[in-house]
């Protein structure tokens, strides 16, 4: 399978909330860095993003190139929530050996995802 086949199997699973059969593209020791989180982990890494798992609503893809391991990936992610929904523009760079994913970074506008999935209030009130 090609390195563009793994992302985008993975993309489609992640975002349509189907995290078993992300799952399956994720080495064991896949590693993450992204805004919120930097895991290293398949099993740490999808419990870190378990709380996306009710609210993506899938992704259209706008850009993609390929080099070699290096997959990057440009696409708007659909989310919808209790404090809204929309879409928010997401660039990420992963790496695929052997037909798996072996690491990721996600980098993305976090004012534009807070909007849609506002942080729960501090213990003294503040954001």
């Amino acid at each position: 399978m090609s390195s563009l086949v793994v992302v985008n199997s993975y993309l489609k699973s992640f975002y349509s909330g189907d995290f078993d059969s992300a799952e399956t593209f994720l080495a064991d020791e896949f590693k993450f860095k992204g805004p919120f989180v930097e895991v290293t982990g398949r099993r740490d890494y999808l419990l870190a993003a378990m709380r996306l798992r009710p609210i993506v609503r899938g992704h259209v893809l706008l850009k993609q190139w390929e080099q070699h391991i290096d997959v990057c990936s440009i696409y708007d992610v659909s989310l919808q929530t209790p404090a809204g929904s929309g879409n928010v523009t997401m660039a990420e760079w992963n790496q695929v050996l052997n037909g798996k994913l072996i690491s990721g970074r996600l980098i993305f506008d976090t004012g534009a995802f807070r909007k849609i999935l506002p942080l729960p209030p501090s213990v003294d009130g503040q954001k």
